[in-house]
């Protein structure tokens, strides 16, 4: 189905706009979150009730033309009024998470085809978004899961997520981790988050930081975007698995056909 100009354009990754969002978010510091004055959020904690209320209503519950129907999100679709109005009249920050965006559906599709990648292993997911592939993470055996995500919506959204999947909340980082100290993990994921390239740059020495001091490995997962294919850290990539994307999420993503997850090896 076509989108309307502006939700055609923030689907298509919006570059400017997602850059603006990011760099403003973290140049303020703590972000002011619905539960709170903290950036951490964890299980069990206070989900704001008119935050919710409009997540509710302003999403649809979805499985379909993803990777993963075995997941369920709530996603902005064709089915919601958002969906057809101007992306400016979102009376929120822009709802990346509010996309199964291809290089997390890779993700998340891998670890529930393989979950000895994550069973009894601790998890890092790094832009989490709506939370899938964490919440892959979590129906594979993972034991301990953070999702991180700059937007506090995102929180929320993530929040929600994991009760539509039957699954207790795990807990969720809302500041940028990349200005935190580092801390150890068995497993970093991190699905479409190379699409600016002073993000990218950062992202590259911090995962270098986390394999070397830690031996984390990481699994990137990228649907061939030119942010990403033309990066230097493509020379430290070791491709694990590649899918074909169905056809509901070619067409929200420009006629993309594949998603790729790739084990960084530095």
């Amino acid at each position: 189905m076509a989108l309307r100009p502006g939700w055609r354009a923030f689907t298509s990754f919006a570059m400017n706009r997602c850059s603006v969002l990011r760099k403003a978010v973290r140049s303020s510091g703590f972000p002011l979150l619905p539960w709170g004055h903290c950036p951490w959020r964890g299980t069990g904690s206070f989900l704001d009730p008119e935050m919710k209320a409009f997540l509710e209503e302003n999403t649809e519950v979805t499985s379909r033309g993803s990777l993963t129907p075995e997941i369920q999100l709530r996603l902005l679709t064709p089915r919601c009024k958002f969906w057809w109005e101007r992306a400016d009249l979102w009376p929120h920050s822009d709802p990346y998470w509010a996309i199964y965006w291809p290089g997390g559906q890779a993700l998340s599709r891998y670890l529930l085809d393989n979950p000895d990648v994550v069973r009894g292993k601790s998890v890092l997911d790094i832009g989490s978004g709506c939370g899938a592939t964490a919440i892959a993470a979590k129906m594979s055996g993972a034991l301990r899961i953070l999702a991180n995500d700059i937007d506090p919506i995102a929180g929320m959204a993530i929040t929600l997520n994991c009760e539509l999947n039957q699954l207790n909340p795990f807990p969720i980082l809302t500041k940028n981790i990349l200005d935190l100290e580092q801390d150890k993990w068995d497993l970093v994921v991190l699905g479409d988050m190379f699409y600016d390239e002073d993000l990218a740059d950062s992202l590259h020495q911090w995962l270098k930081n986390c394999f070397w001091v830690y031996r984390t490995r990481v699994l990137i997962g990228d649907p061939g975007r030119p942010q990403f294919s033309g990066h230097s850290i493509q020379h430290q990539l070791h491709k694990v698995a590649e899918y074909s994307l169905p056809e509901p999420t070619r067409q929200e993503n420009n006629g993309l056909t594949t998603s790729t997850v790739w084990d960084f090896q530095p």
